[in-house]
């Protein structure tokens, strides 16, 4: 097998195990993570947001003020949408359903499979150029990986998934960053056309689910302390994401 594939292949797998990160709220018991879980919610919603406007969209080619990157940007957004009525009709008409999860919880791990993706991609895009590239580039997507991998936790957590679902899920989600990795090595040519397709899509899909699914999930707290708390860990995660896009540049 070629050393740039394996090489590809065990940094996606090492950035797969970060969402992992949930097996510590086993530790805790139910009624200790439904209190956290918000916290989480909070941040995530602003880590999906400044992972769409500072990581996604400036690598997408938008600053380059072309028309063709807003309509991908605005057809993931729409796709979105038609795919969380389905879902939503879905579980309307699903009367067997044992437990109600709400239909956020999917949209994240949709929306994160596709963001996982495109991270193999840029994995085995940098591999192919040298391995010092493809270690740099690894250790700048995984510095976000931990925060916002708990943030899709507690996203899971609160959309209805018990702990061990919650964790299986986001790492089968994490595991898409390999699929990406394969297809990349063999379509190694045609990433960069790829990209410019997938990264304002996957944007779309952030803006749309941050904005249409969590904001509103943060609105239906009515206590002014902690409503101050999830404003604080929301700006929190906007944070991070812009530093962590400016400290690897």
């Amino acid at each position: 097998m070629d050393t740039v594939l394996v090489n590809a292949l065990i940094a996606t797998f090492i950035i797969s195990l970060l969402a992992l990160v949930g097996v510590f709220g086993i530790l805790f018991k139910d009624r200790i993570i439904k209190k956290i879980a918000m916290i989480l919610v909070a941040f995530s919603t602003g880590a999906l947001l400044g992972g769409a406007f500072f990581h996604l969209l400036p690598e997408s080619g938008l600053v380059e003020s072309k028309l063709e990157p807003y309509v991908y940007l605005v057809f993931g957004i729409v796709i979105f949408y038609l795919l969380e009525r389905v879902l939503k009709w879905h579980h309307c008409n699903d009367e067997n359903a044992e437990r109600h999860t709400h239909t956020f919880a999917y949209m994240s791990l949709i929306g994160d499979g596709l963001h996982n993706f495109i991270d193999g991609l840029i994995i085995i895009s940098s591999f192919s150029l040298s391995p010092s590239i493809g270690i740099a580039t690894t250790i700048a997507l995984a510095s976000h990986e931990i925060p916002q991998e708990l943030g899709d936790f507690g996203i899971l957590i609160h959309g209805g998934f018990d702990k061990k679902k919650a964790i299986l899920w986001n790492f089968l989600s994490a595991l898409t960053s390999m699929l990406g990795a394969i297809i990349g090595y063999f379509m190694i040519n045609n990433i960069s056309n790829m990209s410019q397709f997938l990264l304002p899509f996957a944007a779309g899909s952030f803006i749309y689910i941050s904005m249409s699914d969590l904001i509103p999930e943060l609105h239906k707290e009515n206590n002014i302390k902690k409503s101050i708390i999830y404003f604080v860990m929301f700006v929190l995660g906007l944070i991070f994401m812009y530093f962590s896009k400016i400290s690897f540049e």
